[in-house]
């Protein structure tokens, strides 16, 4: 089954751009949030972690 989806997918053309995309999405992603972490306001996050406890 394997062997069959690789070898159709080899048949497309064009279809390495894919993985390229979804990899830069990702990493894009991840980079972007862990960014925003390290210059979040630390009151900020004190405050959101608390939600929970309120009521």
């Amino acid at each position: 089954m394997l062997k069959f989806v690789k070898n159709h997918m080899e048949s497309i053309t064009g279809i390495e751009i894919y993985p390229i995309i979804s990899l830069s999405i990702f990493f894009t992603f991840f980079v972007v949030l862990f960014w925003w972490v390290a210059t979040a306001k630390k009151e900020h996050i004190k405050e959101v972690s608390e939600i929970p406890l309120e009521k």
